[in-house]
């Protein structure tokens, strides 16, 4: 009986031992590195590219992989920026960072069979102190313990800007330079101070910023000379998609109470969260004049007016996650407008004109010479809250896409937009349309049915736009 018992004793001793040996074995052959030159790692992308991007403006993180496909380890003597700290990237392999006090380097990085490990790489950029974007570069370099040396190329634009946080205008300011304007926080001005922004300027605003308007904003651009306010993020979100093309970006412009006397002339608005607000004010005193601008891509409203006397010619309010005019209240006059509803990032959009009153708030609309439209059936809501405060609204020579209304009185000379005759949604009015990619393009197609169509007694006069029309202009707004 002990006989036996040491025999099976004996037997699980040999299992354990011959574990141990293949063990140790599997070990030592994965712990194995080559120093052969045959075996070099791979790249998930060999340019790290950050497009352009401003100095001093920390960039978001991209990453790459490491590869090594080969049947042995790969032992990286080093992996280091060949130019340390001169350039402003900042990297990370595989959870340590390469800073300062390592000399920005990483000695002895050992990479197993078939494994692989992940480097992420950042820029802040100096002051180049050129006009316009100066190209920066610097290599991530691999040394490997075979002497053969990798590297995966840094590769940027550095854009030097003026940086701004939280300007307060509380005197009469021209806010220019020959730089791009970065505003960090927002802009602030007084109830009695006036902020010019004049034609060909550019500002960029940081997420969260805009401007807070208590005394006078005029955006003084003009036909070829725009003033464009915009995100300050310049890179992209996917390959096809600038983050300048994603709603959100910042906080928009409102015109507070004690505001009055607004202009906002030839100036490209997009990609804000409300376009413009405009608070309950006086309505005899009007609040804010547009000529020849663009509202664009909004995660709120285009256009935000409460009790507001609002002038708008010629200009273009689209694509909108609420409506691109929401009016409560006040004195509107929409003349040789397109408001086009086609908000690509929530079918739960609101629509392109919806006007109403409250108590306190009576409501008079004008609509002359406009195009308004959109992916729905029904783009335009008008709501009478309160039957004592007035209601009054005019519709005149214009292409509306909402049912037929049977009032001659308020609608006149309309061109009612069927959706069952329309091509794919009211896209056919414009040269593009694409809520796949979000590329717009608003000027007329040359097949919409709102060409040639305005009334010529509505169209803009040659003061206000600076030249002559067109005997029978087209409805929406004008060429800009």
């Amino acid at each position: 009986m002990r006989y036996k018992c040491m025999n099976k004793f004996n037997g699980i001793l040999s299992i354990f031992l011959l574990i141990t040996v293949f063990s140790l074995c599997s070990c030592t052959d994965d712990d194995s590195f080559s120093t052969s030159t045959n075996n070099i790692l791979s790249f998930s992308k060999d340019t790290i590219k950050l497009d352009t991007v401003f100095s001093r403006i920390p960039t978001p993180t991209q990453s790459f992989w490491v590869y090594n496909k080969s049947d042995k380890g790969i032992r990286c003597t080093s992996v280091k920026l060949r130019q340390g700290n001169q350039t402003g990237f900042r990297v990370n392999v595989d959870g340590t960072y390469l800073s300062e006090v390592m000399g920005y380097q990483i000695s002895n990085v050992e990479i197993r069979k078939n494994d692989s490990i992940r480097i992420f790489v950042e820029l802040t950029s100096p002051m180049n102190g050129k006009l316009s974007p100066q190209e920066l570069e610097d290599d991530l370099v691999f040394s490997l313990e075979s002497g053969v040396e990798q590297k995966v190329n840094l590769n940027a634009w550095s854009w030097d800007a003026e940086i701004l946080s939280n300007v307060k205008v509380k005197d009469d300011m021209t806010l220019s330079s020959e730089r791009p304007i970065i505003i960090m926080g927002g802009i602030t001005v007084d109830s009695a101070a006036t902020l010019r922004i004049p034609a060909g300027q550019t500002i960029f605003f940081h997420s969260g910023a805009g401007i807070d308007v208590y005394g006078q904003l005029l955006c003084e651009g003009e036909e070829t000379r725009n003033v464009v306010l915009r995100g300050d993020r310049i890179d992209n979100m996917f390959d096809y998609l600038p983050y300048d093309m994603v709603s959100g970006q910042w906080k928009g412009i409102h015109f507070h109470e004690s505001s009055y006397n607004n202009r906002i002339a030839y100036t490209d608005i997009h990609s804000t969260f409300d376009g413009i607000v405009c608070d309950s004010s006086d309505v005899s005193r009007e609040k804010l004049e547009m000529v020849g601008s663009v509202v664009h891509n909004c995660q709120g409203d285009g256009l935000n007016l409460r009790n507001s006397s609002v002038k708008l010619y010629n200009c273009q309010v689209t694509n909108t996650l609420g409506d691109c005019i929401k009016a409560i209240g006040g004195s509107v006059i929409i003349q040789h407008c397109t408001l086009a509803q086609f908000y690509p990032f929530d079918s739960q959009r609101g629509v392109a004109l919806y006007f109403k009153n409250e108590e306190k708030s009576p409501m008079t609309l004008y609509c002359l010479n406009s195009l308004i439209t959109g992916a729905s059936e029904d783009v335009i809501t008008g709501q009478q809250n309160d039957s004592t405060e007035l209601f009054d609204y005019y519709f005149v020579s214009s292409l509306l896409r909402t049912p037929v209304v049977e009032d001659t009185v308020r609608f006149k000379d309309i061109i009612w937009e069927n959706p069952s005759d329309t091509i794919l949604s009211g896209k056919k009015h414009f040269k593009q349309v694409d809520m796949s990619t979000q590329h717009f393009d608003f000027h007329l197609d040359s097949i919409s049915p709102a060409i040639g169509k305005a009334n010529p007694i509505y169209a803009l006069p040659k003061d206000r736009e600076g030249k002559s029309r067109d005997a029978t202009p087209d409805m929406g707004c004008y060429e800009f």
